[in-house]
């Protein structure tokens, strides 16, 4: 985690550019193994008004864990942001293995960036559709993700017993939009929907099956093979 003992440096908007409304701005936490990438990526951050820098996370702010690779260590602090401060999670992150990728979605991450494509546009991308609770995975990620979602689909077919999730038409066309990339706005055209009615469709979704955030209803519902 980000240390407290070091001074809260002083973050202000590049010159030129006019800070956004106050009620606008996303908080964010920035922990990385090290100084040197902790201080890149707040660097990366600090020059665009609509981010909020802090020194922790907490309920309502967005974490953005940088990590070269992922371990014990790091998932359990994963779930522990997300799930005991309730955080939203951006995961930077420069490998990730096929057993790990599940968990990190269902943990409640909700959008992952690789370290070799983190520029300020796409970092700040990620934490907005986080703020949201919108996914934003890599393509090739959310392929990897519906590969492995189908194959543990494939596996429970042959078990007897397994609960009907009971997803509506409704939900099972928002969320296959959803899995393709687009946000609220997109899927609202595309099905002729307000967008409110696509956030309602996904709020009571989520609330109950009892899912963190979109990568994890997608992920979900990948499994059980409505997707």
């Amino acid at each position: 985690m980000i240390s407290t003992s070091r001074t809260t440096p002083s973050y202000s908007p590049a010159p030129g550019r006019t800070p956004g409304p106050p009620d606008r701005r996303v908080p964010v936490a920035v922990s990385a193994p090290d100084p040197v990438s902790r201080e890149g990526a707040v660097g990366l951050l600090r020059r665009h008004p609509e981010i909020d820098l802090r020194e922790e996370s907490g309920p309502d702010t967005v974490a953005l864990l940088v990590e070269d690779a992922l371990d014990t260590a790091v998932l359990t602090r994963l779930g522990r942001i997300v799930r005991s401060e309730g955080a939203r999670a951006v995961l930077v992150v420069g490998a990730m293995r096929e057993s790990e990728l599940l968990y990190v979605v269902e943990c409640g991450v909700a959008a992952i960036v690789w370290r070799r494509e983190a520029t300020a546009e796409r970092l700040v991308r990620a934490v907005l559709a986080a703020s949201r609770g919108d996914g934003d995975l890599p393509a090739d990620l959310l392929g990897r993700l519906i590969h492995q979602a189908g194959t543990l689909h494939r596996g429970a077919a042959g078990r007897t017993g397994a609960p009907a999730l009971g997803l509506t038409a409704r939900e099972v066309d928002v969320l296959r939009l959803v899995s393709e990339g687009l946000d609220t706005g997109e899927i609202a055209g595309k099905l002729s929907y307000s967008e409110r009615t696509v956030k309602n469709v996904m709020h009571g979704l989520t609330t109950r099956l009892h899912l963190r955030n979109r990568a994890h209803a997608v992920a979900f519902a990948l499994r059980e093979g409505y997707i």
